[in-house]
This record gives structure tokens, sequence and C-alpha cells, in this order.
């Protein structure tokens, strides 16, 4: 079992959950709700992996978040 970060963010406009993770074609979703969203990852996850097992050792691993302040 691997463990995977993902982003997620919130569509006011779409009133939706969208996530993906990093570095992984294709795992990008969205769900009405957070838990719904999970599950979503999970599957989408599974689908990209399947399609990527050549290339496992490639894989990106997280490293961390950095805030970035600018001036607008």
């Amino acid at each position: 079992m691997r463990s995977f970060v993902s982003y997620i963010e919130y569509d006011p406009e779409t009133r939706l959950y969208v996530g993906m993770v990093p570095g992984i074609p294709g795992a990008h979703t969205q769900a009405a709700t957070l838990d719904e969203l999970n599950h979503n990852m999970k599957e989408v996850l599974q689908l990209c992996l399947g399609e990527l097992e050549d290339s496992a050792d490639c894989l990106p691993r997280f490293v961390g978040i950095q805030q970035i302040e600018v001036e607008v």
C-alpha cells in the first residue's frame, strides 16, 4: 500500500471540491462532499497507477507545501 498527497480546492462557482495528485497524470476528480472526493480519488489513483505500473519507481514523492507572498 502506498500513500499519496492530494491537493484539494473548493470551487464556489460549481460548489464542488476538486482534488488532484501532483505528478500523476490524470489523477484528478471532483465531488460535492469531501467523503465523496476521497472515494473518487482512490478510484482514480488505482486506475492511473494501473496505467503506470512499469514506471512505478518514477512516481513523485511529496516534499512539502510552500507559502509564497506576492503583492497584488
